[in-house]
C-alpha cells in the first residue's frame, strides 16, 4: 500500500476511498501488515495499471498525472477512480493499450 502510495503520489484518505475501505481500516492493515484477499487484489490492480501506464508513456510522474485526470476514452472518468472493479480496470488498460499502439479514438 505504502508503494502504491508514493507511485501515486496521493494522500492516505484517497489511496484508502481508492482500495475500497475507510482510512481508519487502512492505518490498521499498514500496522498490521497484512490484507486480505480482495484489498490485495485491488491493490495489484492499481499497481498492474500504474506499470502499464509508466510503460505507455515512459515514466511514472507522466503515468501518475494520466493515472488522476480525466480521460475522454473513459467518458470524462478519472481512471484511478474507473479501475475500482476489475472491469472498470481493463477498459483502462484497453485505453493504455490502444494510446501505445496510436489508436486512441
Amino acid at each position: 500500500m505504502t508503494s502504491l502510495q508514493k507511485a501515486l503520489d496521493l494522500p492516505l484518505a484517497t489511496i484508502a476511498t481508492v482500495l475500497g475501505m475507510s482510512r481508519a481500516t487502512l492505518h490498521r492493515r499498514k500496522i498490521q501488515g497484512k490484507i486480505d484477499q480482495d484489498e490485495s487484489e485491488r491493490l495489484m490492480r492499481y499497481q498492474r495499471l500504474l506499470k502499464k501506464a509508466e510503460d505507455v508513456f515512459g515514466d511514472v510522474e507522466s503515468a501518475r498525472t494520466w493515472m488522476t485526470t480525466k480521460q475522454s476514452g473513459l467518458g470524462k472518468a478519472v481512471p484511478l477512480d474507473f479501475a475500482r472493479t476489475e472491469i472498470g480496470a481493463r477498459e483502462v488498460e484497453n485505453l493504455l493499450g490502444r494510446i501505445e499502439y496510436g489508436v486512441y479514438s
